[in-house]
């Protein structure tokens, strides 16, 4: 089998890679280890983030940093053996994520947030998947006034440098937006720009689909075996070996084993994450995604049920499940909404490839030709999959990038 390209990865950036090489008349093939969309991108929050602006950051003040190191916190834990291997990536992750610092990259960091639900919509509404997406944003739930003040008067200050949309609940306004949440909420930032997705698996085999009917192929294979021939690329796949005038490598978590047997050292690691879903109590409903903020758990209404989805876990990527999080968070979630019994015997668990700079890696490999990244996108890969699909075609075929690329190249590091 021969093609114009070949995509590794069918998470939904890869899925968006190759699709929007597809719609550009190019034969492309996909090709995973697994089926489509279950690895990283079947366990997320399910939003698409236009108010993510500002990736997710180290913490700097004292508090926070003492809060963590004694390892007992919701939104974050952290496997002692792994420090060592991790030491280097979190002291860059910490100095990029300085204040001054942070602003400066998200800045830049904007400039891709800002296209993902047009981009989003156009695919879906060429995929017939409209009905997976709610426009109803988010909400972030406040227990105390501190935090409330101090997360509204962020957001103003977002609304007026990038042009986010946001309505600021008071508690009344929470309670009736989200009647089965617990009493007592002094109120809620309600981010009205980003869309909600009800079952992220099924939007990306929704892209899947698409990419098929335009004549593309998806196989299942080993991304390992890539290696140079002639002028291009050539794969071993469960159809055959496949050759390839262009190869895209969008593994998510594993993209640094490929990358590192081709002589790169990029400064990837993973934040592991974990969800469980509950069936609503009763008649409660949950009508928005809800981040119990001062908690550092977040609950979502998904077609299989209300998602629980945990924060970061930094650990190794391959490294035994250790769902302490989602332990710490549920009798919490119960009170805070009520749920009734688990839906799945074990929860899922999932890595998140990030790099320290918290920016995706998008664009030429520095000493390959017509070798192409695109993965790092930690916790945005569901919002930023199209966005990278179209930048990465355009600059493929030639065409004038919609979108700067040049802070997300590899050659930054």
């Amino acid at each position: 089998m021969s093609a114009d390209a070949a995509v590794l990865g069918a998470g939904i950036v890869g899925v968006s890679v190759a699709l929007h090489l597809a719609k550009r008349g190019l034969s492309v093939a996909l090709i995973d280890r697994r089926g489509a969309g279950e690895e990283t991108s079947f366990g997320n929050a399910g939003l698409i983030q236009r108010e993510g602006v500002y990736p997710y950051g180290f913490p700097h003040d004292f508090g926070a940093l003492l809060r963590y190191g004694l390892n007992r916190t919701i939104d974050a834990s952290y496997h002692p053996s792994a420090l060592p291997r991790l030491a280097p990536f979190l002291f860059r992750y910490w100095r990029h994520s300085r204040p001054s610092r942070h602003a400066a990259i998200a800045r830049q960091y904007a400039t891709l947030i800002e296209h993902c639900v047009d981009e989003h919509r156009g695919l879906a509404a060429e995929a017939g998947a409209q009905a997976l997406m709610k426009p109803d944003g988010w909400i972030k739930a406040f227990r105390t006034e501190r935090e409330r003040d101090a997360r509204f008067a962020e957001a103003e200050g977002w609304r007026r440098e990038f042009g986010l949309n946001y309505r600021a609940l008071d508690a009344a306004a929470m309670q009736a937006s989200e009647p089965y949440l617990t009493p007592g909420l002094v109120g809620g930032l309600h981010w009205t720009d980003p869309l909600s997705v009800v079952d992220p698996q099924a939007l990306t085999l929704a892209y899947v689909a698409l990419f098929e009917r335009l004549g593309g192929r998806f196989v299942q294979g080993n991304a390992a075996s890539l290696a140079r021939d002639g002028q291009g690329w050539t794969l071993r796949t469960a159809a055959g070996r496949i050759s390839a005038r262009s190869a895209v490598i969008a593994l998510g978590p594993w993209a640094d084993t490929l990358t590192n047997s081709l002589g790169y050292d990029l400064p990837l690691a993973v934040k592991r994450g974990y969800h469980m879903h509950y069936r609503a109590a009763g008649a409660a409903k949950l009508n928005h995604p809800v981040l119990d903020v001062e908690r550092g758990y977040f609950l979502a209404p998904m077609r299989r049920g209300i998602r629980l989805t945990t924060g970061a876990e930094f650990a190794l990527r391959d490294a035994p499940k250790t769902p302490i999080q989602l332990a710490r968070a549920e009798p919490i979630a119960r009170d805070f909404f009520p749920l009734a019994e688990r839906l799945e015997p074990e929860p899922w668990v999932g890595a998140r490839p990030c790099t320290p700079d918290m920016m995706p890696i998008i664009g030429p490999a520095p000493r390959h030709r017509d070798l192409w990244f695109a993965f790092g996108h930690a916790h945005h890969g569901l919002t930023l999959g199209p966005v990278t699909g179209r930048l990465v075609a355009e600059m493929m075929c030639g065409e004038a990038p919609f979108v700067d690329p040049a802070p997300f190249k590899a050659d930054r590091f």
